[in-house]
């Protein structure tokens, strides 16, 4: 039996994503723009096959919202 929660799978690899691609100083925000972060979840959702479009969508939806007042960059404490 598989314990594996997809979301959280997904937002350990973002957050591995985002701190390989960040200009940010190591220890930093480790911030990366909006598009790249979209990207990348829709692609990595789309490929787990168990989370939905309409979770991604609303998913990234709120993400969008944080990422606007930070100059349309996407902080790890957002998600």
């Amino acid at each position: 039996i598989s314990c594996r929660n997809p979301l959280q799978s997904l937002l350990s690899s973002m957050k591995q994503a985002c701190e390989i691609l960040t200009r940010d100083p190591e220890g930093g925000a480790a911030r990366i723009p909006f598009e790249t972060f979209s990207f990348l979840y829709s692609y990595l959702a789309s490929i787990d096959g168990e989370i939905s479009e309409t979770e991604t969508n609303a998913f990234l939806e709120g993400i969008k919202e944080q990422a606007d007042k930070h100059y349309g960059m996407v902080l790890i404490r957002h998600f």
